[in-house]
């Protein structure tokens, strides 16, 4: 029984393009995003891939690549579960703030901490720690189970929410995913043993 779980971050959006903090805002897809999403279907198409059902957060972003990518695949209408406990990290009051301009506002350093520390958060908003905290019984409850009977599951999220599913997924350290850096609609296909535990990893991006 195949046991596949593919990973996508959504394609780049408008506030990535004007290196915006994100969060939980909801900025659209950038013309680039677009073209990102479609070759990553079609990567997927071209691999014979095809799912079962799929996971996406609240936030549009991710759920426009998703339903590119399904496009791509001649499976538009598949069964989608939407939460936000795959949303990104929440930035709080760096939300929106240009990452030049924050710099400027707090310190070289003190960005630093907060964007690359795992349990320390920016004022107002949530550390790796914490966005790990809500993604992770998400994925141990509603996901897994799922892939672990053979339904073929793609989920399509944030740099952040996946970076907590692959720390989970890999047994990577906190500071081993933080040096993760997940490209913009790259999917990574990962197949699974009846325990979970990664049988093998297919990273399209490299």
């Amino acid at each position: 029984m195949e046991r596949l779980l593919v990973l996508v971050r959504h394609g780049q959006s408008e506030w990535n393009l004007k290196n915006l903090f994100t969060g939980w805002k909801d900025p659209g897809l950038t013309d680039q995003g677009f073209a990102e999403a479609h070759k990553a279907g079609e990567q997927l198409r071209d691999l014979k891939l095809n799912f079962d059902l799929a996971f996406t957060s609240v936030l549009s972003r991710a759920q426009k690549t998703l339903g590119i990518i399904l496009e791509e695949l001649d499976q538009t209408g598949l069964e989608t579960f939407k939460d936000q406990a795959l949303n990104e990290r929440d930035y709080g009051d760096l939300t929106g703030m240009n990452k030049d301009e924050a710099r400027e506002k707090f310190g070289e350093e003190q960005v630093h901490i907060w964007r690359r520390s795992y349990d320390i958060p920016p004022p107002g908003g949530e550390s790796l720690k914490m966005t790990a905290e809500r993604v992770l019984p998400y994925y141990k409850a509603e996901i897994l189970p799922r892939v672990l009977s053979g339904k073929r599951t793609i989920v399509a999220a944030h740099g952040n929410s996946l970076r907590s599913l692959i720390m989970e997924l890999e047994g990577l350290s906190p500071e081993e995913i933080l040096k993760r850096e997940l490209g913009t609609g790259k999917p990574i296909i990962y197949r699974l043993d009846e325990d979970g535990k990664v049988i093998s990893v297919q990273d399209l991006a490299a």
